[in-house]
């Protein structure tokens, strides 16, 4: 037992908990967004475990290409593939088992469910880390694509079809992607340069950089009120979602306004406050 947690503690980090944990809520508040009944506990049970299986095999796999560039960098450099604690044919087998289970549940759980997941997998990891991320900058919009996919997959299973709220909600994944991404290209910059990784602000500079993720941040909240107002939400929870909205707005105008790396990380943490709050008032809504 003890060999056991040793391995678990391990191995945790390579899934992101933190990031696998909000790309799962979107998943959810997808699903519910349907006001899909939570007494479905077969059906719920089946999008979470397909889901955090499909999202973490994504991002170990991604963990497993990029250790050479994680061991460059000083924020990345202790992950543990790239610091040799995890062996790189342990971690690239637990990565193509979490992906494969959990893409391969999601096909028996829905066909239809299970491509879309299939297609946020096969994005994030083959055609935004290994074919795009080192050679071009704008490879960050295939990775917001990719994040969009859990969320249009809750909302597919739902539904059982593709429905123009799905495609708003994944839209509004793929416009607060460059909030997380270009604030962290902006903050640790050199050691992007130094791992030779394309991005931002290295391409287009730091003004054009914060004026993006000032843009996408406001469009990100009105994909959301668009879903809100689309899926039917009373004017209570409109009136909760419009405040959240505006408090992101107003930074994203401050921030182009009074430029600054404080400022920049504050709208990056409100961003992800907003996003994971307005998923909480999809779900309470379809309960």
């Amino acid at each position: 037992m003890q060999i056991l947690l040793t391995k678990v503690r391990l191995y945790f980090p390579l899934i992101k908990s933190l990031q696998t944990g909000l790309l799962l809520a979107t998943g959810l508040a997808g699903y519910m967004s349907a006001s899909c009944p939570v007494t479905h506990w077969p059906t719920l049970a089946g999008l979470t475990v397909s889901l955090f299986l499909a999202i973490s095999g994504s991002t170990i796999l991604n963990m497993w290409y990029d250790r050479d560039i994680d061991s460059k960098m000083k924020r990345t450099h202790n992950r543990p593939l790239a610091s040799g604690r995890v062996s790189q044919v342990e971690a690239l087998r637990l990565g193509l088992v979490f992906s494969a289970v959990g893409v391969g549940w999601a096909v028996m759980t829905n066909p239809l469910y299970g491509l879309v997941v299939f297609a946020g997998l096969f994005f994030d990891v083959v055609i935004y880390t290994i074919w795009l991320k080192r050679r071009t900058a704008w490879s960050i919009v295939w990775g917001g694509i990719s994040g969009g996919m859990p969320i249009l997959a809750g909302r597919v299973l739902a539904t059982g079809s593709l429905d123009w709220i799905g495609i708003v909600l994944a839209l509004s994944i793929l416009f607060w992607i460059p909030t997380h991404i270009m604030t962290f290209s902006m903050k640790y910059h050199g050691d992007y340069k130094a791992a030779g990784v394309p991005t931002f602000p290295s391409t287009y500079g730091f003004t054009v950089t914060r004026a993006t993720i000032a843009i996408s941040s406001i469009i990100a909240a009105l994909m959301i009120g668009i879903a809100a107002y689309g899926i039917g939400m009373t004017w209570g929870y409109l009136r909760v979602l419009v405040v959240l909205s505006a408090g992101l707005t107003a930074l994203a105008v401050i921030s182009l306004m009074k430029p600054s790396e404080h400022l920049n990380f504050g709208l990056f943490k409100y961003a992800s406050v907003y996003m994971l709050s307005s998923m909480m008032l999809m779900v309470v809504y379809g309960l």
